[in-house]
């Protein structure tokens, strides 16, 4: 019975030519890419029902939480909402910077590596 990880190379039918070479199975471990916080940034401009509504809409939160994350935004100057890919991130930011302009609001939302 042959083990699946090692195996005796030039062995063919129990004959042995000599050779016990040993050939070991690599196995790679693949690497988990990088992820990145997403942040919202306060401002003295933007309502605070309007971080609320980009909380729920882009990042999924339910109403209680969207409030709780919007006071830490206006008490601390910042918070993370999330934290993805960094493409995930990179289109959360686009999405919220795009949906406040449209709504002439001068909300910020940043990304950085975790």
């Amino acid at each position: 019975m042959t083990d699946p990880i090692f195996q005796m190379s030039g062995q063919k039918n129990g004959d042995d030519d000599g050779d016990s070479s040993v050939i070991v199975e690599t196995r790679t471990k693949t690497k988990r890419p990088p992820l990145y916080k997403v942040l919202l940034l306060n401002d003295d401009y933007t309502p605070m029902e309007f971080v609320v509504a980009v909380l729920e809409r882009f990042f999924g939160m339910s109403h209680a939480q969207a409030f709780e994350i919007m006071l830490t935004v206006h008490k601390r100057g910042v918070a993370v909402v999330g934290v993805f890919s960094h493409e995930i991130a990179e289109t959360k930011v686009a999405q919220v910077m795009d949906f406040a302009r449209r709504h002439q609001h001068p909300l910020q939302c940043t990304m950085e590596k975790e």
